[in-house]
């Protein structure tokens, strides 16, 4: 089965969890911004939750199926419909031979993720299939979609067989059939336009001043038009060290929050360099990085500080959570 694209979007790209055991070369990590649902649409079709699939943003491409396929879309709401029909988020899909996968308004988050039974199968490199654009290597050719462009699909597994014999036994081979199992709404983040995001300390965390701190946790701050997948950079209250510091390079990773010497923060993101000499002054808790990536350009964000055992249980909570609906899949 393949994907043929007719019109790429905004920005598309193949992306996976991510390229990992490289940074010591100086080769970023990349992978999905909203790891959590690229992990949701994996499962529901039956790969693997480490499968490369679409990450779409904004305006999403227009793609068509050669032969039958069963797919999930998770994330952001970018109202995506299979010929005409909706599809609903977070839900198993069938989709027949020839049906067009396409996308329209904007309704929520900023970035959907569309896996297909048997993951993309483009080349690994580093041991990882994800887009990294600046270097120009992973996903396809290096580089985000074009019209013309076609993604071959892996091999089906044995469960992703099944979920399509069970599709199609209710609609039959030649229609559209979303499945009666989706995610339940409990697990799912708390997406929103203006989210609130836990943070621990960052090293660098008690050398500012306290009004510092207290504007970073009790002020919005707006999400830049310059900022990408690299680093969301913030605009808001001005953050200012204690006293100035010279500050030696060290290593950074996803929702690290360094603040430059303008005082406005920049938060790292999926494509983040692998080290940073500005100061640390916290860290996205890792259940709360998906919020973050689903913040639209010009959208606000909140900061909250908890604890790093409360980041940690809350982690081991949501890990917990993901255990128990992959077995549960897994006796579909």
């Amino acid at each position: 089965m393949s994907l043929l694209i007719t019109k790429p979007g905004l920005l598309s790209t193949i992306q996976d969890l991510g390229r990992f055991g490289t940074q010591k070369y100086g080769v970023i990590a990349s992978g999905a911004m909203d790891s959590f649902a690229l992990r949701m649409a994996n499962l529901l079709v039956g790969n693997t939750e480490k499968e490369a699939g679409l990450e779409i943003t904004m305006l999403g491409p227009d793609l068509t199926f050669d032969s039958p396929a069963v797919i999930s879309v998770c994330g952001g709401d970018l109202s995506p419909m299979l010929d005409e029909i909706p599809v609903p988020l977070w839900r198993t899909v069938y989709a027949p031979k020839g049906s067009r996968l396409h996308f329209g308004r904007l309704r929520s988050g900023c970035r959907a993720y569309l896996a297909v039974a048997g993951g993309l199968d483009v080349p690994l490199q580093m041991n990882s299939r994800s887009t990294y654009l600046r270097a120009g290597i992973g996903g396809h050719q290096g580089r985000a979609l074009r019209a013309g462009d076609v993604l071959p699909a892996g091999a089906l597994s044995s469960r992703s067989r099944r979920l399509a014999d069970r599709l199609t036994g209710r609609a039959g081979s030649g229609a559209a059939a979303a499945s009666s199992w989706f995610v339940a709404p409990e697990l799912l983040p708390a997406y929103s336009g203006e989210p609130v995001i836990r943070v621990t300390e960052g090293e660098e965390y008690h050398l500012f001043e306290g009004g510092s701190l207290h504007t970073f946790l009790n002020e919005p701050f707006t999400v830049l038009t310059q900022s990408d997948r690299m680093g969301y950079r913030l605009s808001g209250g001005t953050l200012r060290l204690a006293e100035e510091k010279e500050m030696i390079s060290s290593a950074v990773t996803f929702g690290t929050i360094q603040v430059p010497a303008g005082g406005n923060p920049i938060v790292l993101m999926a494509d983040r360099q692998t080290t940073g000499g500005y100061p640390k002054l916290a860290q996205v808790i890792s259940v709360d990085l998906p919020l973050l990536a689903q913040v639209n350009l010009g959208g606000a964000v909140r900061f909250s500080c908890v604890s790093l055992r409360e980041a940690q249980e809350l982690n081991i909570l949501r890990e917990l959570e993901i255990s128990r609906l992959r077995s549960a899949l897994s006796q579909l």
